[in-house]
């Protein structure tokens, strides 16, 4: 149950799946997938779950099935660290590759990136710093990026919005995107990224990744 919304007289969608697709560009937009960073957390001695790589592949593959999809646009921190590198994640990353040979990848350098360095070649990614303006838009990593007027309609990431709806008793915290005027955020895509509790400002709206759900605050 994706939700369509206008932005910058485009029609997208909101893909409960914690990204945004552009119809018209046959686009995939991600935000702040992470790859590698459970293998970073473990180089460090900290026992986390493996497996996160193929989990976050597998969420793409989903999305490629679903949707008529021949662009996905990163926008920012795709590697978590230089721990990223290891040779088991980057030779599973080379076999998704290996099955999309046609997708054309681009991404948007973000903090983490700069820290990791760039994805293996082999995988063929269009590497671009921010902002990367296409159509209306200006695809950047970090939201408060200062942008020319006519930069176009920012969408970014950096920021892993969560939303805390609390009951009487408990609370939850669910990722949402931010969508205002003249900016959306897009939730984090990582399958182990973690979130930041967000409040909307003037103008702002929020609508909460829920499950297989878009709902509308």
């Amino acid at each position: 149950m994706s939700l369509q919304i206008e932005l910058a007289g485009e029609q997208v969608l909101l893909l409960p799946q914690k990204a945004l697709y552009w119809p018209r560009a046959r686009m995939l937009v991600i935000a702040d997938i992470h790859f590698g960073k459970a293998a970073s957390f473990r180089a460090l001695g900290v026992p986390v779950p493996r497996g996160t790589t193929t989990e976050n592949l597998l969420g793409l593959d989903a999305l490629l099935a679903a949707h008529d999809i021949g662009h996905i646009l990163f926008l920012g921190d795709f590697l978590h660290a230089r721990a990223a590198h290891a040779s088991a994640t980057v030779q599973t990353m080379l076999a998704w590759r290996a099955r999309h040979p046609d997708l054309v990848l681009t991404l948007v350098r973000g903090n983490h990136d700069r820290h990791a360095g760039d994805p293996s070649r082999l995988l063929r990614i269009d590497m671009v710093d921010e902002p990367w303006t296409f159509g209306p838009f200006a695809f950047c990593h970090h939201p408060d990026l200062p942008l020319e007027a006519d930069a176009g309609y920012a969408l970014a990431g950096h920021v892993h919005p969560v939303c805390r709806i609390a009951g009487r008793r408990e609370s939850l915290r669910l990722p949402c995107f931010v969508v205002g005027p003249g900016r959306a955020i897009l939730p984090s895509f990582g399958s182990f990224t973690g979130g930041h509790v967000v409040e909307p400002a003037a103008g702002e709206r929020f609508y909460l990744a829920v499950e297989d759900t878009i709902f509308a605050l």
